[in-house]
């Protein structure tokens, strides 16, 4: 008998950050290791990724890490990762690349080199448990489902998937492998849920091929082409589009070309010519017409560079009028105000825009059949939805009961929460720690609340800083108090409040110098609370109010 724990430290009521925790008896599997791009109010930072602190108190334990596919939601934590810990990493050919190229990008080549290419019909021995892989379809070739035998059964993580018969090659689901594990005792399923409340079924992908041909045909002259860095599918939609109407394809980022190389170099992504792929630099030496433009932006988000484009911020490309800009990603519910705007700009700029979306359902996620039919090809005895925001997950856990499976046998998790397997029976049994942990330049987790907190104060409502040199001997004010603004008004129409502001701050060190218990602390605190109250009163806005003190005559004022 085996003691089964699963824990997710990231993963579950958000999209994207995937690690899950498989722990048998005395052994920890991990399963993916991703990270989140910043939204909303994280001002400043860079990458979102997973509480490792569970896993550095039983860092000894950890076995491997075990990845689904190489989008960055998956891959893009390991290299803060293997900083931490020395444990192999295991995945196919391409997964096994791109997590190297995302690793190099951050720590530099030849720091770690313990990667391991499998395949489908591999099963990786670690005595009384093995790991197997099955292979899904989803928007990247290689793509794979993972599965941990235990003695108690299997524990099976989907990673991000779907199902399409008319998929094939490298995009192709084994479906005979998945039903053969099914046959088995399924202790547990988590399966992804980013698809669950879906009310259309995806297009197959040899339709959505021919949809994008299509609007290639009716471009007028260039074509800019939004499209994730990652989605190889969508880039490989793209190039054979480009080949049809006898175009060439510019490519504007240096890491998407990096990413497209890589797949090229393992035959994952196919060129109809050698000469369809041309440099940016090139791109003048050709008509218009001739012309499609990839932009994957930083990140990974191209809506971005899109607005740099609209707006002549971009360093390589700038819209121009009968353009066609084809967004051909399906951007989050986070950035719909964002694609919005970004919309109205371009075409102010002359540009028209084209969205995939609009045009056919054409998405990497499993639809509500698809989650019940992998359901019903595994029978699983637990069920754990995970990858999704709660309402995903709710609904997901609904599509589990209608297949058959008890309520008391599926758990609806949060980050850090734990499920175990024991005596016959699967139960919550507490929490270990599943914060989020912060990438900020090459900090990693020194930006807490606090600091966040301060950028968001200062990005609403600007600083507010007060320089005075005093003389404490003298018990006066050698220099006037100078104010320095930024983000809260223009100084020069605001002459009678930066004049009443020095007056307040001349007023509250007059007060102070006077008393022999003089404190730096308590003063600087009075000048904020003073400032605060009537900054506020006058422009009902709270700057950041910053006190900077300086002395002349430094020796101490009882030294006579």
């Amino acid at each position: 008998m085996s003691n089964v724990k699963i824990i997710p430290l990231g993963g579950v009521r958000e999209n994207s950050k995937s690690l899950y925790v498989v722990e048998v008896d005395t052994q920890i599997f991990v399963l993916d290791c991703g990270l989140m791009f910043p939204e909303g109010e994280l001002y400043g930072i860079d990458a979102v990724i997973p509480d490792f602190t569970y896993l550095k108190q039983n860092k000894e334990r950890i076995a491997g890490v075990f990845l689904s596919h190489g989008h960055e939601d998956a891959i893009g934590a390991l290299p803060y990762f293997i900083d931490e810990f020395n444990v192999p990493v295991f995945g196919s050919e391409l997964t096994i690349e791109l997590a190297r190229l995302q690793v190099e990008s951050v720590i530099g080549k030849g720091n770690f080199s313990d990667y391991h290419v499998v395949d489908s019909s591999l099963a990786i021995d670690f005595g009384e448990v093995k790991v197997h892989f099955f292979q899904v379809t989803h928007t990247i070739p290689d793509a794979m489902g993972i599965s941990i035998e235990t003695l108690e059964g299997h524990v099976v993580y989907t990673g991000n998937f779907k199902f399409d018969q008319s998929a094939d090659g490298p995009y192709r689901t084994n479906l005979n492998h998945i039903s053969d594990i099914g046959k088995e005792r399924v202790l547990a399923l988590l399966s992804s849920s980013l698809g669950a409340e879906s009310l259309e079924e995806n297009a197959p992908d040899k339709r959505v091929q021919s949809v994008v041909t299509e609007i290639f045909q009716d471009a007028p002259t260039r074509i800019i082409v939004a499209a994730v860095q990652s989605n190889l599918l969508r880039i490989q939609q793209i190039i054979n589009a480009a080949h049809a109407t006898n175009r060439k394809v510019f490519i504007s980022s240096s890491k998407s070309q990096d990413i497209i190389n890589v797949a090229i170099d393992l035959g994952k992504l196919t060129l109809p010519k050698k000469d369809i792929l041309q440099s940016i630099s090139d791109l003048e030496k050709f008509h218009d017409d001739e012309t499609v433009i990839l932009e994957t932006g930083s990140s990974g988000e191209p809506i971005k560079a899109l607005r740099e484009m609209a707006t002549n911020q971009h360093p390589n490309i700038g819209i121009r009028n009968e353009d066609t800009v084809f967004i051909a990603t399906n951007p989050s519910v986070a950035m719909e105000v964002e694609v919005a705007e970004c919309e109205n700009l371009i075409y102010r700029s002359g540009g028209e825009v084209v969205k995939l979306s609009n045009q056919i359902k054409a998405s990497g996620h499993a639809t509500p059949n698809d989650l019940q039919l992998m359901m019903n090809l595994l029978h699983p005895e637990y069920f754990i939805p995970v990858q999704g925001e709660y309402r995903v997950l709710a609904a997901h856990a609904r599509l589990a009961h209608e297949t058959g499976i008890p309520h008391e046998h599926i758990f609806t998790l949060s980050n850090g929460d734990v499920v175990e397997y024991k005596k016959g029976k699967m139960h919550s049994t507490g929490t270990v720690p599943a914060d989020n942990t912060l990438v900020d330049g090459i900090g990693i987790g020194d930006v807490g609340n606090i600091v966040l907190r301060d950028r968001r104060l200062l990005s609403n409502d600007g600083i507010f800083v007060a320089v005075v040199t005093i003389d404490r001997r003298k018990q006066k004010i050698v220099a006037n108090p100078h104010i320095v603004t930024r983000g809260f008004v223009f100084v020069k129409a605001n002459y009678d409040l930066i004049n009443e502001s020095t007056t307040i701050v001349e007023k509250v060190i007059q007060q102070n110098l006077k008393h022999n218990d003089f404190d730096w602390g308590s003063i600087k605190s009075e000048i904020r609370n003073e400032l605060s109250d009537y900054l506020f009163k006058e422009t009902k806005r709270r700057p950041i109010i910053l006190p900077v003190i300086m002395e002349v005559n430094q020796r101490r004022w009882y030294d006579k």
